[in-house]
């Protein structure tokens, strides 16, 4: 559909390789092993060649866009699906054994947040925990004007995500980097990867942080509370 975005889980990382035909029609990003699609005028079937970033495979994807109003919900190819699998792929590991953890855990995030429920992928021992940080954090992100605030939290064994909402607090456009997190984390991934000027539709996305042995109270660094009784005057 048109100006609606279509979400495209593909369980790795890809490069996307994208007709100079759909140049300013056709928005297109890719992170952590999931592909943002959204078309802003109708798209006639267009082929898109995704590569993989670790063994170079290439899968081919079929787009259209026409307008409409009807929600669009997230899809997910399977490169072993039953039936299509090559020789070779017939024996490797299932895709829930292979997938990491944390991919498969912020995967399961974004869909609880952004998807409807009946499409949430089950994932075995995975479980809602309480937020133990609620307020904005200052010093998640304090090279950018971006207010970042905890919605969210799920664990599967030793590994914690935390979805945070980061909203942008200026008119300059913001392109989102994970290594200006100033936190100790394990993977971070973020829903969209920039945010648009504050007020704008596209000024607020979510991060999915992700821990390891605790939670994201452990990882991030707060702002130390003030000392009462003037410890250092002599």
């Amino acid at each position: 559909m048109i100006n609606q975005e279509r979400v495209v889980f593909i369980d790795e990382a890809v490069r996307v390789g994208v007709p100079s035909t759909l140049t300013g029609k056709l928005r297109v990003q890719s992170t952590g092993g999931t592909l943002y699609l959204r078309a802003s005028e109708a798209i006639a079937p267009t082929r898109l060649q995704l590569q993989s970033v670790t063994t170079g495979e290439i899968i081919l994807l079929d787009i259209a866009a026409t307008p409409g109003d009807q929600p669009l919900e997230p899809v997910r190819i399977l490169k072993n699906a039953q039936g299509q699998a090559t020789e070779a792929e017939s024996s490797a590991v299932p895709v829930p054994e292979r997938t990491p953890i944390p991919v498969a855990l912020t995967r399961y995030a974004a869909q609880s947040l952004y998807a409807p429920l009946r499409t949430v992928e089950s994932l075995p021992g995975v479980r809602r925990v309480p937020l133990k940080l609620r307020t904005e954090l200052p010093t998640l992100l304090p090279t950018e004007n971006v207010s970042s605030t905890p919605i969210a939290a799920w664990r599967l064994g030793d590994y914690w995500v935390t979805a945070v909402k980061l909203r942008n607090r200026g008119s300059i456009p913001v392109q989102l980097n994970p290594r200006r997190f100033q936190a100790k984390l394990f993977a971070a991934t973020f829903q969209h990867a920039f945010l648009g000027p504050v007020s704008d539709a596209e000024d607020t996305t979510i991060a999915y942080l992700v821990t390891r042995g605790a939670g994201l109270e452990q990882a991030v660094l707060l702002i130390p509370s003030v000392t009462q009784g003037g410890d250092h005057e002599r």
